[in-house]
């Protein structure tokens, strides 16, 4: 594979690793500013400590990892074409 083409796939990588740093930062943010917020009112503090985790904010979080993944096969993948053309 000629060495644009596999530049190509690594610079999709790093756009896939970024990506899914910062929504998992942003995920992370968004769900202690939620339960921070909810945490204050004293009728609500009981509820949470029993209920279980959001599924929203998992979902974010869940998908970031996802993505951090597939960056770094891609980041893998285009590396290799890279030494091996």
């Amino acid at each position: 594979m000629p060495y644009p083409d596999s530049f190509i796939i690594m610079v999709m990588g790093g756009v896939f690793l970024v990506a899914g740093i910062a929504v998992l930062f942003w995920g992370r943010r968004r769900e202690k500013g939620y339960y921070n917020s909810l945490s204050t009112r004293t009728d609500v503090r009981r509820f949470l400590q029993r209920s279980p985790e959001r599924p929203e904010h998992s979902s974010v979080k869940i998908g970031s990892w996802i993505s951090i993944i597939v960056g770094l096969v891609l980041l893998g993948i285009g590396g290799g074409f890279c030494l091996w053309g």
